[in-house]
């Protein structure tokens, strides 16, 4: 009697009735929900594919920029980083639910170690007070930067006075981040990046892929990269980005906020950025020098 078996597989112990049926509905809630695309594996490769699809940035043939072109803010690094560019920083939980899932707002930003131009890294210059599209953008003039419409969710690029409740994760600084708010939150300049020069060319065309300074209008806060406040994101190693000037000995604008307006060259080689051949800080400001244009 030892050797007898009194159990085997086939026999049904327990509450075998209610794990059989709830085995079932797990199986048909995994299939309903992998038909709609919401799996988890779904949503990560369908983030993954929409956010870095190729966009077209906008040619400046005068070399300025205007109201409706599509840029990139690009930082062309410092000693702890390299070369990086605004980024939209989205995962499976910021996206709205089917039919059309887009992004939703509020959406964070980081600088990501990719420069090439995509829906992430794309951004629209828009008017504020009703310009036309074409309409070159001068020095202090306020603008929005709004994310590409579609997936991207047109969202502007906002920021706001620092609190205990509201300011940057790492840094505990002011914050950047997307919001489809269009107010006073969302507008910024352009200024100068040498104070000495500053006053001169107030009120000139801005030109397009040249160090520049990104200038909260409300907070007077310039954009800045931070190479010591690393995020982790969906999209690997990536750059905190929030709105603060940092200050050198001398008063001016450290490299942390120095950013290229970048746009698609015009001879169609891709992306244009004057940093990775020569020095902008002296070649590229000659076109725009004030004696010439008055």
């Amino acid at each position: 009697m030892a050797n007898v078996r009194s159990y085997c597989l086939n026999v049904r112990v327990g509450n075998w009735n209610e794990d059989m049926y709830l085995a079932e509905a797990e199986l048909k809630d995994f299939v309903e929900r992998k038909d709609r695309g919401q799996l988890a594996v779904q949503k990560s490769s369908f983030l993954n594919d929409s956010l870095l699809q190729q966009v077209d940035l906008t040619v400046s043939t005068d070399g300025g920029l205007h109201i409706g072109d599509t840029v990139m803010l690009v930082n062309m690094g410092g000693s702890s980083r390299g070369c990086t560019a605004v980024s939209i920083n989205a995962d499976t939980s910021s996206l709205t639910n089917p039919p059309g899932p887009v992004i939703q707002a509020p959406c964070g930003v980081s600088a990501g170690q990719s420069v090439q131009p995509c829906t992430r890294t794309a951004f629209s210059i828009t008017s504020i007070d009703g310009a036309s599209s074409g309409t070159p953008l001068y020095y202090g003039q306020s603008f929005a930067l709004r994310t590409t419409s579609g997936f991207a969710g047109a969202l502007c690029l906002t920021s706001d006075l620092q609190t205990f409740q509201r300011c940057a994760k790492k840094s505990r600084l002011q914050e950047v981040s997307l919001n489809m708010d269009s107010s006073f939150l969302s507008w910024w300049k352009i200024v100068h990046f040498d104070p000495q020069e500053r006053l001169e060319y107030e009120g000139l065309p801005a030109p397009a892929n040249v160090k520049v300074l990104i200038v909260h209008c409300k907070t007077n806060q310039a954009l800045a990269v931070l190479g010591d406040q690393v995020l982790w994101t969906a999209f690997g190693r990536e750059y905190e980005v929030t709105a603060h000037t940092f200050l050198d000995s001398h008063k001016a604008e450290n490299d942390n906020n120095h950013w290229l307006i970048a746009t698609s060259d015009p001879g169609g080689a891709g992306l244009l950025i004057v940093g990775h051949q020569k020095d902008t800080t002296a070649d590229a400001t000659e076109p725009h020098s004030p004696t010439q244009n008055e």
